[in-house]
């Protein structure tokens, strides 16, 4: 059996491109250094929590209001680490995220907005990791509600017709990609797919080296249990 011929890295990055997760810190921990080093190179980004991440206590007794409204504010701080230009909270409910109508279409109204050419996602299929660990199902849920906000329901002008009226017109993504993934696959990309290597791979892993995603996942105190008192900006050379 011959050798694989190894893979080069590409330098294919979307001018404008939109992350989507379940909960504040998930992106942190996952596709962050991808977002930061696209950013730096001239990308704009935007981030989408579908959750405030209210029932992600330790203590049954915790107001779920005040968890929201803490990792809130460390996912805000860590968004000005990574450099977007934004970040939106839907506040569906933690621990019970469904890819049902009302969440697609609150996805497919911040993908008519922000019109990125891409959008990275948390991989659906992964059920459990190659660690031992499992795939939260709120990941799950809102990897597959972001994939099918994407396609077809964005770019379709009968889908939502009410946010056309709006103003927020059909909107067809570039690329479509997951992290999370415990093999990579391909992903979906309507431009020509990069060959280096035997298998086509996707615009991004949204796996670069975990030390560059340290200094965000630093703000969310809550998941470290350790709180900071000051997280420092991001320098340009920090992302490499």
């Amino acid at each position: 059996m011959a050798d694989t011929p190894p893979r080069t890295p590409h330098n294919w990055r979307p001018g404008r491109f939109m992350v989507i997760v379940a909960h504040p810190d998930d992106a942190d921990f996952g596709p962050a250094a991808t977002a930061a080093k696209w950013i730096d190179a001239g990308s704009i980004g935007r981030l989408v929590c579908c959750t405030s991440g209210d029932a992600g206590g330790d203590d049954w007794r915790t107001d779920p209001l005040e968890l929201a409204a803490t990792r809130e504010a460390e996912q805000l701080a860590a968004a000005t680490v990574v450099g977007y230009e934004g970040v939106a909270f839907l506040h569906q409910p933690d621990g019970a995220l469904a890819n049902d109508l009302a969440l697609r279409e609150q996805l497919v109204r911040e993908i008519r907005t922000f019109r990125p050419d891409a959008v990275l996602a948390v991989d659906p299929d992964t059920l459990f990791y190659t660690d031992g660990g499992v795939n939260h199902t709120d990941h799950r849920a809102a990897g597959i509600a972001a994939v099918d906000a994407v396609y077809p329901a964005a770019r379709n002008a009968m889908s939502f017709p009410w946010l056309a009226r709006d103003g927020l017109l059909p909107h067809p993504c570039g690329a479509c990609t997951c992290s999370g993934q415990t093999t990579p696959t391909p992903g979906w990309t309507r431009r020509p797919p990069c060959t280096a290597g035997s298998t086509p791979c996707a615009p991004t892993r949204a796996r670069y080296a975990a030390q560059s995603n340290s200094r965000s996942v630093c703000a969310h105190g809550h998941a470290r249990r350790a709180r900071p008192s000051a997280v420092p900006p991001r320098t340009p050379s920090e992302s490499s």
